[in-house]
């Protein structure tokens, strides 16, 4: 198994069961969003799904 993205510390279980997922996805936060600014990228966002 790969190494935990940053998910893998998050509370929820949406969250964490995409931290072996091989992106390096953010949750929701200032880091996120200042990431992208500085780098001129855009926001990939996913609100889940049912």
């Amino acid at each position: 198994m790969s190494e935990p993205n940053r998910l893998i510390k998050e509370k929820s279980p949406y969250l964490l069961q995409h931290a072996y997922n091989p992106v390096d996805w953010y949750s929701w936060s200032d880091e996120a969003f200042e990431k992208a600014k500085r780098e001129d990228k855009p926001v990939f966002l996913s609100i889940g799904y049912s």
